[in-house]
């Protein structure tokens, strides 16, 4: 048993040999940051000093917001937030305004990107947190404040032919227009905003006709009974010289069933299809070799049960007439039609007597009327005069190696389903002009 003098002595040693050892340790820590100054490694803490413990316990991987740039001032309201990642598996966007209220929007494929759904507030301050996570499940975040510009006064209106749920051909084109002149140097930004799912996925490309007007169609004609919808998102995105997109546009369709007309000069018969099988042969009288009708492929344009053909004006009155049509489907602006002709009925299968129109029967009129969209196709072979570009809705009329030269974007056949686009509010659809007919 132990005195109560060694329990004192067994302390007093125990202190003494602490002291030692504090003072051995701090002997040897100097020791060591003086060789790793003299060795140059000042840069890069040797593990011995814990720098390799305190590495590991900070996250993997790293963020950085790369635009808008921090604490941006007059900011467009199209804008989206791009970043970089560094020994990142994951990473998610937060965009908030200055109440807090989250912004909804999409991470781009390649993960470098954000857009918001719809174009931001004008004048509204908001802050973008981007999250990026490591294969070490730890998170690293990037905050970063803008302010996007106060609303302009110049505006482009932005419109689609087509309405919400309208029900279209095979071959009907999707058509945007602008109310005022895209500039060449802007389209690709435009485009970039332009998106179009069809269900199901088929491939296709926008084609710039004008400054103005932009058109999509696919590689072969729709599917029959998809589902489309496409849109826009332009509103706050400069379009040069001061003038910005007015608004979003997001339209949905449908195409109904696969109606196609085909029309041999050499037989003077239209045959029509029906989701792939003949339902009709027609006889027909197209345009004489004073007026012949265009050979190539047309949609139908507009559709008008009763109408005047007037073509004093243009031809006077010597040439010109004032004729009542009925069941007319118009095929291009210069005039082209397919209407009834009871007047050609004796001559339709046999000879061209009409002035560039496709000419059937009063029944058979009726009949195809009743059965054709806007939008259907019909091919004409075999006359003296090809269709021209832009004579009406062309686009067909071209192979599809001509028809992506359109593009603003460079041209990357599709290897999934077309990208989705979510939907939103848009311009009311507008109409387009009626050229003078032909009979």
């Amino acid at each position: 048993m132990r005195t109560g003098q060694d329990e004192l002595i067994r302390r007093h040693t125990a202190r003494r040999d602490g002291r030692r050892r504090l003072v051995a340790a701090g002997l040897l820590a100097a020791t060591l940051a003086f060789t790793s100054a003299c060795t140059g490694g000042g840069d890069k803490p040797s593990s011995w000093q814990g720098g390799g413990e305190n590495e590991a316990s900070g996250p993997k991987a790293a963020a950085t917001i790369t635009a808008p740039a921090a604490d941006a001032k007059d900011v467009p309201a199209s804008t989206g937030i791009t970043f970089t990642t560094k020994d990142a598996k994951d990473a998610t966007v937060e965009l908030k305004d200055a109440a807090g209220k989250a912004v909804e929007g999409t991470l781009a494929e390649d993960g470098k990107s954000w857009l918001p759904a719809g174009a931001l507030e004008y004048g509204e301050t908001y802050t973008a947190t981007v999250t990026a996570t490591g294969d070490d499940g730890k998170p690293a975040t990037a905050t970063s404040h803008f302010t996007t510009m106060a609303r302009p006064g110049k505006q482009v209106r932005i419109s689609s032919f087509l309405a919400d749920n309208q029900v279209v051909g095979v071959g009907m084109p999707l058509i945007v227009k602008f109310s005022r002149a895209i500039p060449q140097d802007y389209r690709d930004d435009v485009q970039r905003r332009m998106s179009v799912t069809a269900k199901p996925a088929q491939e296709g490309i926008w084609h710039w006709v004008s400054p103005t007007e932009v058109r999509y169609r696919p590689k072969e004609f729709w599917q029959a009974n998809s589902v489309v919808s496409y849109r826009v998102q332009a509103g706050g995105l400069p379009l040069g010289d001061g003038w910005y997109g007015r608004s979003d546009l997001t339209v949905d369709v449908k195409i109904g069933s696969s109606f196609v007309m085909t029309v041999d000069n050499r037989t003077k018969k239209m045959t029509v299809t029906k989701d792939g099988k003949v339902v009709k042969t027609i006889l027909v009288s197209l345009g004489k070799k004073t007026t012949p009708s265009s050979s190539g492929t047309m949609v139908v344009i507009e559709k008008l049960r009763k109408t005047v053909f007037d073509t004093m004006e243009e031809l006077g009155p010597e040439e010109g007439y004032r004729t009542k049509i009925d069941f007319a489907q118009r095929l291009t602006w210069g005039g082209e039609f397919i209407h009834a002709a009871p007047w050609s009925e004796g001559v339709q299968g046999k000879a061209n007597v009409s002035h560039g129109c496709v000419n059937v029967s009063m029944a058979d009129g009726a009949w195809l009327f009743a059965n054709t969209r806007v939008g259907d196709p019909i091919t004409v072979a075999g006359t003296e005069r090809k269709l021209q570009n832009g004579n009406g809705w062309t686009d067909w009329n071209m192979s599809w190696d001509e028809y992506v030269k359109g593009s603003a974007l460079p041209y990357q056949p599709a290897q999934d389903a077309s990208p989705s686009a979510d939907p939103g509010t848009g311009d009311t659809p507008t109409d387009e002009a009626s050229p003078t007919p032909t009979a």
